[in-house]
């Protein structure tokens, strides 16, 4: 299992992080999803460099200036596909259950060369979509 985090993020607007574990104690693959994650709608999200463990379990301000974060929500996933064009996930969160499918553009994903392996070599500031499938919302 490898955990996950999703954090509220006000800096030059709100827009919320999604961060992923690239391996179990690896480092955290991190996506800046325009809006709050929903089940069935399909949001824009732009894949950034990863970010150290540290956010798994950080609050406040943070470097450089670049506003401040809140845990929205945080837990494990099982990963069901990791490709340079497509991650699916199923979370087990503390307010989200369910699937979820991150998707490079196709304009994007078109560039890619062939036999990379990682989302984060691949695509690394391109558009992709975020989209939360039949999530439970825990209570």
């Amino acid at each position: 299992m490898r955990q996950f985090v999703i954090l509220e993020h006000r800096w030059d607007g709100l827009h919320y992080d999604f961060m992923v574990e690239t391996a179990p104690g690896g480092p955290l693959q991190t996506w800046a999803v325009d809006g709050e994650p929903v089940a069935g709608i399909e949001r824009r999200a732009r894949l950034l460099p990863d970010h150290r463990r540290a956010y798994l379990t950080y609050e406040g301000e943070v470097s450089g200036g670049r506003g401040t974060v809140n845990r929205w929500d945080e837990g494990t996933c099982e990963v069901e596909e990791w490709g340079p064009e497509v991650v699916r996930l199923v979370l087990k969160g503390r307010q989200l259950a369910g699937p979820v499918e991150l998707r490079c553009s196709p304009l994007e994903a078109g560039g890619l060369p062939s036999g990379i392996a990682s989302a984060s070599v691949a695509g690394r500031g391109s558009t992709w979509s975020f989209f939360l499938g039949k999530l439970s919302r825990r209570t």
